[in-house]
Parts: structure tokens; sequence; C-alpha cells
């Protein structure tokens, strides 16, 4: 017998048991949430491009959407992607500061090595910043997370709510005067993509998840002031 997928309604968030019914020969019929009387999900009937433009706005329907009534398993690789766009930054900034033309393979190797060494740090201070998250919400609502597939669900909303990274390489690529300026709005962006998956994910007011995210920047500026002092980003 084939396990019950439970969707959940875009607008008030409540479980169903099915998106629409096939009354085949092409006849759909989207179904009807029974707590709100509205379309369990509209979105299944827009273009793609349209999804991703409400998710971009930080719509929670879009994003209940994505998270719960879509089977999207690609979460690790776009945060793994995410992280490469990071490094590279780093390892382009760093590049930029020690001015060193000389074509001595030992020089390659080491700035091949620098970028492996940036990807290790960022991916540490970002899993810094997911385990801040995770213990806040578990410290304020032990009962929200006591099962498995609530952390799961948690982590693939903030993985893929992270897709605002990608955006580090046209900022690098476009480079101009005001490119600092560009990193700030893109980290920003990023943090309220983040936000929006907790609130969605776990059905949250809109303040305490800032509180969860509040607390791991502080965790993860924490790794970096001691990666800073052992000496490890120079």
């Amino acid at each position: 017998m084939a396990e019950r997928v439970a969707y959940r309604c875009v607008e008030c968030s409540r479980e169903a048991a099915e998106l629409y019914r096939d009354y085949r020969h092409g006849v759909l019929r989207i179904a009807v949430c029974k707590s709100c009387q509205k379309p369990v999900d509209k979105y299944i009937e827009y273009d793609p491009v349209i999804i991703l433009i409400n998710a971009i706005l930080c719509k929670a329907q879009a994003y209940r959407h994505i998270l719960f009534n879509t089977k999207i398993n690609f979460h690790g690789k776009l945060y793994i992607f995410c992280l490469l766009c990071e490094a590279y930054l780093r390892w382009l900034q760093l590049q930029d500061s020690s001015q060193s033309t000389d074509p001595d393979d030992l020089i390659r190797y080491a700035k091949e090595w620098d970028f492996y060494r940036m990807f290790g740090i960022a991916s540490l201070e970002q899993t810094s910043f997911l385990v801040g998250i995770f213990i806040a919400l578990w410290w304020r609502r032990p009962k929200m997370l006591k099962m498995k597939s609530d952390f799961i669900l948690l982590l693939k909303a903030l993985l893929l709510s992270s897709y605002g990274k990608l955006l580090l390489i046209p900022a690098v690529i476009w480079e101009h005067d005001y490119t600092p300026l560009c990193l700030v709005f893109i980290k920003v962006f990023v943090l309220i993509s983040n936000s929006q998956a907790i609130r969605v994910t776990l059905n949250l007011n809109r303040v305490f998840p800032w509180l969860a995210i509040f607390f791991g920047l502080i965790l993860e500026n924490g790794v970096v002031c001691l990666v800073q002092k052992i000496g490890w980003d120079v």
C-alpha cells in the first residue's frame, strides 16, 4: 500500500490529502482547502518563472508550494554551489590583496590551496550559523523539532532559501565601485529568505525566526573571530 503524502494549503498551511483531482481526458480540478475554502495550491497551474519571482519576493504561499507540495531534492547541491561562490569571492579578494605574478608552480599550488581553505572557512561559518538557528529554536520551542522529519524539513528550507548567494558571482564579474554595497544587499536578502523559510516551515510569527537568525549570526561571528585569531583567513 502506497504511503499517504500530506500536502499543505499554501494559504493557511493546513494539511491536505491532495492538490488536485484527475477526472481523466485532461480534466483536472484543483482541490479546495477545507479550512480556508481556497485552492490548496494555486501554483500548480503557474509557470515556474512566476513561482520563482514570487519566491524572490518572499511570498509565504510560494515558499509553502516549494517546500511542501513539490519534490525538490537538489538542496544539498545548491548549497554546495553557494559555498563555492562564497569561497571564490573570498579567494579572489585574497588574490587581489597579494598581487603576486610569480609563475612558479609552488605559487600556483599555494593559490589553489587558498581556495580550498576559503571553502573550508565558509563551510565552517555557515554550519555554525545553521547550528545557532537550530539551538535557538530547540531552546525556545523544543516541541517544534521533536521529530527527525521536522529537522530535515527545516534544514532543507534553510538550504534552499540561501539561493541568493548565487548572486555573488555576478556581483564579482560586474565589478564596480558599488560592489561592497551589493554584497551587503545580498547578505540581507539571504537572511530575509532564511527568516521566511523558518516562518513557513514551522508556522511561526514574523518575530521569532529573526531571533533565531540573530542567535545564528552571533555564533557565526564567534567562529569568524576565532578563525581570525588563529590566522586561517589571511
